[in-house]
């Protein structure tokens, strides 16, 4: 199976093998060195398998210059039998894998919206929070419902509204060519 995404966590990386429903773990250094014919290197350090073909897959801190190799977490697909259906989007399946020892271990096992495209995995410390989300730092925001409207600049049409689950400021509106 070809590896479909691969994630670092020095000395290793680690691969999702969609169609074998398994995580693989390399070593760097000994995949180069069984890249240039060396028999002895011992590339692959470990697999596990997961449930079902894992999609996308992230370590832990592995976006940072800090990768720690600790935690892989695999974005499966086609798992949708494995949680009860809750709506036209049966949930899929995460698995966070310990990958801190020799063998890797599956520490948690929960439900995501389908189709898991994207995770990440960092420390609190790194993370700056907003409580509020300041409208004047974009500034084609539309503050009041009032400066809802079509408006047309020679060939370019913009139209500005808001939304309000579920409503919308202008609930239809039509343009010519």
């Amino acid at each position: 199976s070809w590896p479909f995404w691969l994630a670092f966590a020095p000395p290793c990386f680690l691969s999702a093998l969609f169609l074998d429903s398994q995580i693989v773990k390399w070593n760097v250094e000994a995949a180069i060195k069984a890249f240039k014919g060396d028999k002895n290197a011992k590339a692959v350090v470990d697999r596990i398998d997961v449930q079902y073909q894992p999609g996308h897959g992230f370590t832990s801190m592995g976006e940072t210059k800090e990768a720690d190799g600790r935690f892989f977490l695999s974005d499966n697909k086609f798992s949708k039998d494995r949680f009860l259906p809750v709506g036209p989007l049966h949930p899929e399946t995460a698995q966070l894998i310990d990958i801190s020892g020799d063998k890797m271990k599956l520490v948690h096992d929960h439900s995501v919206l389908s189709e898991p495209h994207d995770s990440i995995i960092v420390r609190r410390d790194i993370i700056k929070t907003r409580q509020i989300y300041n409208l004047d730092e974009f500034p084609n925001a539309v503050k009041d419902p009032k400066d809802s409207g079509v408006f047309r600049n020679g060939k370019k049409v913009t139209v500005k509204l808001i939304s309000q689950a579920p409503a919308f400021s202008l609930r239809e509106f039509k343009l010519k060519k």
